[in-house]
């Protein structure tokens, strides 16, 4: 949940007596190398197909109600190799306007193409000035089924940037931002894929990546106003925010920011025919709805635009910090995730009418 959440989790982890969370964004971001950047190439260039369906890697699904039965669309070895690749050292924390993040960005470019998923510009790149530095978010498109509900759109979305360098631990200064956010860029990615391959929704589905969002949401506050003036018709916003490791003793899989003021873990839970939304007290504590990217297109639509994650400040020790590595990650938990969201979102793009409002109370 990025910049926003840092000062909110500072204050909580010290009246606890815990060690404080480390800085973010302050620290320099290093240029990434030549020998860096030939080996984030090389290491892209071997995860371009990530779709194999392997059972090897290690799970942690019986935390969670909703592992029984869930169909494997999605594998662990897939969500792994993204993460790999994201968080590596090679990209240097991905923080906006590196070389590190342009790397990232390429590598997103291409899982979208290979997949099928079409630009929703004129190329996936939707290019914007954060505080000085050239940025972009990358968003795709999968056209709707329906002559008329396809002029309907459902955006998925997560921010794929992170922080560059943090406080230094035994010399490893590199934030790699594994958890926050290369889980959720994962999964987006995994879901595009899923849908160009099905092709059964009938509402358009954009597929959105955002930089910026360390920075102060600022990649999801402009593409939410880009899409405002050209009129777009958006029925909800789903946004996926570190879901690298499971929750512990939940009777749901992810909980929802905002849960209270709309229905659609409701309907979600109803859709998907099991308990896979839930309410964190501590994401209304610290008011989580208005902490990540939803909220931008929340301020601009006044839709349901919302944010799932596993991460419940007691499951997760190294936010902004050097050790949000690869190696901490539970690939079965994510794979997990992405695959019991998949029948909730598959009926959420379908629904002959707008079934998830926003009940706010004024």
């Amino acid at each position: 949940m990025g910049f926003f959440i840092f000062r909110t989790m500072r204050k909580f982890l010290y009246l606890l007596g815990l060690i404080l969370l480390g800085a973010c964004g302050s620290a320099e971001v290093r240029t990434v190398d030549s020998n860096a950047a030939a080996q984030a190439k090389n290491q892209e260039s071997e995860l371009n197909d990530s779709s194999e369906v392997t059972s090897s890697a290690k799970t942690n699904l019986k935390q969670t109600p909703s592992s029984e039965k869930v169909k494997e669309i999605v594998s662990p070895s897939s969500v792994e190799k993204h993460i790999e690749y994201l968080a590596s050292d090679a990209l240097e924390g991905r923080a906006t306007g590196s070389k590190g993040i342009e790397a990232a960005a390429v590598y997103i470019e291409k899982q979208l193409k290979s997949a099928g998923v079409k630009p929703y510009f004129e190329t996936y790149r939707d290019s914007f000035d954060a505080k000085g530095k050239n940025a972009f978010n990358i968003v795709g498109v999968i056209e709707g089924s329906d002559p008329e509900l396809k002029k309907e759109y459902v955006i998925v979305g997560a921010h794929y940037d992170h922080i560059g360098n943090g406080k230094p631990v035994e010399g490893d200064t590199i934030a790699n931002g594994a958890n926050d956010n290369a889980s959720g860029t994962s999964a987006v990615i995994e879901l595009a894929k899923y849908f160009s391959k099905a092709k059964n929704n009938k509402r358009s589905i954009i597929f959105t990546l955002y930089a910026g969002e360390e920075m102060g949401l600022l990649g999801s506050k402009h593409l939410a106003q880009r899409l405002k003036e050209d009129g777009v018709n958006l029925y909800t916003m789903f946004n996926i925010e570190m879901i690298g490791v499971p929750m512990v003793n939940k009777d749901y899989l992810v909980y929802l920011t905002g849960y209270e003021n709309s229905n659609m873990a409701d309907k979600f839970n109803s859709y998907s025919g099991k308990q896979i939304m839930g309410f964190l007290p501590k994401a209304k504590e610290y008011s989580l709805f208005m902490r990540s990217d939803n909220y931008s297109f929340y301020e601009q639509f006044k839709i349901p635009a919302q944010t799932v994650s596993t991460f419940d400040f007691t499951n997760f020790d190294y936010y902004h910090q050097v050790g949000d590595e690869p190696q901490r990650m539970d690939y079965g938990h994510i794979a997990n995730v992405i695959n019991n969201l998949i029948p909730g979102l598959e009926k959420m793009v379908n629904t002959p009418e707008k079934e998830i409002i926003w009940n706010e109370k004024k």
